[in-house]
């Protein structure tokens, strides 16, 4: 059951910096400069996070020291970024017969 808690504690990261970074890209309002810091804040933020749950909860995080909470928070916060660039491109429409070098004639 320990182990169960302990692959559960990524995800809930995961979603935890998903969900602020989302916040954070509704309060920047597309100013490009700050959208560019995103994978930045994701991986701080994931970071924080690791070490507070190594803290205050140790049974829920898979780390024996605060370095291995570290690299797994920050992880977990980078991997919210890329979760976020996966839904991107999955949902992206794609134009048809723009930019394939051929004309309709």
């Amino acid at each position: 059951m320990e182990n169960l808690i302990q692959i559960v504690s990524v995800p809930v990261i995961v979603a935890i910096v998903y969900g602020a970074l989302a916040g954070y890209k509704i309060l920047v309002d597309g100013r490009e400069k700050l959208i560019k810091i995103i994978p930045v804040i994701a991986g701080a933020l994931g970071v924080v996070l690791g070490v507070i749950a190594f803290y205050a909860v140790p049974d829920i995080i898979a780390a024996e020291n605060v370095l291995t909470a570290i690299l797994v928070g920050g992880a977990s916060g980078l991997a919210a970024t890329g979760t976020n660039q996966i839904w991107k491109q999955l949902t992206k429409k794609t134009d048809k017969g723009d930019g394939d070098g051929k004309s309709e004639k």
